[in-house]
């Protein structure tokens, strides 16, 4: 995971390639760079396996591995090897159903980003990387049998989770769209008037049921959050917590007490800021005590907000 590449600077370069090419279309001239070789994004073996080309993986990769994980298969039709790994992976994927996406790359048809993957230091294929919210990671090299990838696999997700840098949904939290909440709704309807009556640790007791009934259930996980913020931040003087963390700028908790306030006072930014400034400037518990805090915050989010993958970046950076 130390070894992540940024692919800011290729997906700069991937946009300006794309401006030249739709400025000498307009112009009616050839596109820069020879043909733009066959479609990206098409299944290669069903909705969650893509072949990327030099033109979509900045689409493809770079920028879907902002909401999901990429795992990116660099092979050639020549390569025995390849020819075993990659059944193994395109069947990894679809069982994943979408937690990971596998993008596949034949170096042959696309030499930019086999000349790119040897920029890296990788000479032989198969390969395989890692891209997470556009930071590439090295991740296998060679062929190897199903339960060796499916573990490889399963430890690379973990240490991502445990860093606290999957996009959202990537560790099959959230419900999918349309699903009907489980348990009954009448949990939730329960939860909603102990709120409305203040009564947190009702509230906080009914979301717990829904999740212990599914632990997938998204809804229930930021009621929990916000309950527990409620929580916290009523044993708070909120203008003392605020003053003491500007006073104690090193004391992690004092800057926890007081991200909790900004964030029940809407300052969001502020927050999230402050909890990225402990982690940067502490180590070991302190540290670990500032990013789990964080994580927290992050469940009183709806997956989409802006803010959210934008902090998750930011988490990301700061740790690496």
């Amino acid at each position: 995971m130390h070894g992540a590449i940024d692919l800011g600077a290729r997906q700069a370069a991937a946009r300006k390639q794309q401006e030249r090419r739709a400025q000498a279309a307009q112009a009616g001239a050839a596109p820069a760079g020879g043909p733009a070789g066959p479609a990206g994004g098409a299944p290669a073996g069903g909705p969650y396996v893509v072949d990327v080309t030099d033109q979509t993986f900045n689409t493809e990769v770079v920028e879907r591995s902002q909401t999901v994980p990429v795992l990116v298969d660099f092979w050639a039709d020549w390569c025995g090897p390849c020819k075993q790994l990659g059944p193994i992976l395109e069947k990894l994927a679809t069982e994943a159903a979408g937690k990971w996406i596998l993008a596949k790359v034949d170096i042959d048809a696309n030499p930019q980003l086999g000349a790119y993957m040897q920029q890296m230091g990788v000479r032989g294929i198969p390969f395989v990387a890692a891209v997470v919210a556009g930071q590439l990671l090295p991740f296998l090299n060679g062929a190897a049998p199903e339960p060796q990838v499916r573990q490889a696999i399963d430890q690379l997700f973990e240490a991502l989770r445990q860093e606290g840098i999957l996009p959202e949904g990537a560790e099959g939290g959230a419900a999918a769209p349309g699903e009907a909440p489980s348990p009954a709704d009448s949990v939730y309807a329960e939860a909603e008037d102990a709120l409305q009556r203040g009564d947190l640790e009702a509230a906080k007791a009914a979301f717990e049921r829904v999740l212990a009934a599914n632990p997938r259930d998204g809804q229930a996980r930021q009621g929990i959050a916000l309950v527990g913020l409620s929580l916290r931040v009523e044993a708070l003087d909120p203008e003392r917590a605020v003053q003491e963390a500007a006073d104690k700028p090193g004391d992690v908790q004092a800057q926890i007490n007081a991200a909790d306030v900004e964030m029940v006072s809407g300052r969001i930014d502020d927050a999230f800021a402050r909890l990225l400034t402990a982690v940067r400037g502490s180590a070991g518990d302190d540290r670990d005590a500032a990013r789990t805090h964080l994580l927290s915050l992050f469940e009183l989010l709806p997956p989409e907000d802006p803010r959210l993958a934008k902090a998750r970046r930011s988490l990301q950076s700061a740790l690496f």
